[in-house]
């Protein structure tokens, strides 16, 4: 084997989050629970037997050395020592700066991928180790479930979640995310909860769905977003987003530190539904908020990573 093509690198969303503390060396102390959903870059790695990592990378103005993937390919090469180099071009469909992990996704596919690629043999939680100098959210993905996370991200537990279907919401304004975190602003104190109170809400959440009709009901999130108020107060076109799919009868929440919004549903369909819907009222220019959405995607909510299975713990 000497090619992989069209290797997926999965969106996520988180369904709640919670800042709890900070600790001395400025990294912020968290609480989430991460879970992947049916948006995808797609990445395509040749073989190179020269040792080079070339990448050609869509996104405008990165440069090389800076470009996640080239970073986890290095990575890998260097943990390793393999003599194989790597020819790799991606096609991003995640947004950057919209809180879905889609650089850090492309590493983790990356490391992946070329683990496979390479013969390199690492397992799953040596490669996460790899991972987290990469990005505090890179080794979610290569944990490959969804997760219950704390501390900056990096101490997961696998959580189980029901199936859903999500609208996701880009907004016409980019979040950066280092001043989200460094703002004034931010509350760092939220109480810290057990996984067990999330499972426990989450079972009576599945309990009460079951004797009722689902159809059109609101969303029910658990917790908040702690860095939602934040963008809000800096960012008025995603707070102009998310009052635009108020207005439509759905409950957003913002994901990661944004600025992309996400509405929860029970199935596919009503997912597609409400994202048809999104699109008319913004065809037919019925509210003057509809010019803060740019795009919206209609995704399932998956239950492990699809490549989870190409990696032994």
């Amino acid at each position: 084997m000497s090619t992989l093509y069209d290797v997926p690198a999965p969106a996520k969303i988180n369904l709640f989050l919670h800042v709890v503390g900070r600790r001395p060396d400025g990294y912020h102390l968290l609480q989430t629970v991460f879970r992947f959903i049916g948006l995808y870059d797609y990445l395509n790695f040749d073989r190179r037997t020269d040792g080079r990592i070339v990448c050609e990378s869509p996104v405008p103005g990165l440069a090389h050395e800076d470009d996640l993937v080239v970073r986890a390919a290095r990575a890998l090469q260097q943990a390793t020592g393999t003599h194989y180099g790597a020819q790799i071009n991606y096609q991003k469909n995640i947004p950057s700066g919209g809180g879905l992990g889609g650089g850090s996704s492309d590493a983790a596919t990356t490391l992946i991928a070329l683990n496979r690629l390479w013969g390199t043999g690492l397992s799953r939680s040596e490669l996460m180790r790899l991972a987290l100098p990469l990005g505090a959210d890179v080794p979610v993905f290569i944990f490959g479930q969804p997760a219950f996370a704390e501390g900056i991200g990096e101490i997961l537990h696998p959580v189980s979640v029901p199936e859903r279907a999500y609208v996701v919401v880009q907004p016409t304004q980019f979040v950066p995310t280092g001043g989200i975190f460094s703002s004034p602003d931010l509350t760092r104190d939220t109480f810290c909860v057990t996984i067990t109170v999330f499972t426990d809400w989450q079972a009576s959440v599945e309990q009460k769905n079951a004797v009722s009709d689902l159809k059109n009901q609101q969303s029910v999130y658990f917790g908040q977003n702690d860095l939602q108020p934040v963008v809000f107060g800096k960012y008025p076109v995603v707070e102009e987003a998310n009052r635009f799919i108020q207005g439509l009868g759905a409950n957003p929440r913002m994901t990661g530190s944004g600025s992309c919004l996400f509405v929860e549903f029970v199935t596919l369909d009503e997912a597609k539904a409400f994202q048809q819907k999104i699109v008319g009222t913004i065809a037919r220019c019925q509210t003057d908020n509809a010019t803060a959405v740019n795009k919206t995607w209609a995704c399932p909510g998956l239950l492990n990573h699809p490549l989870y299975d190409w990696l032994h713990s």
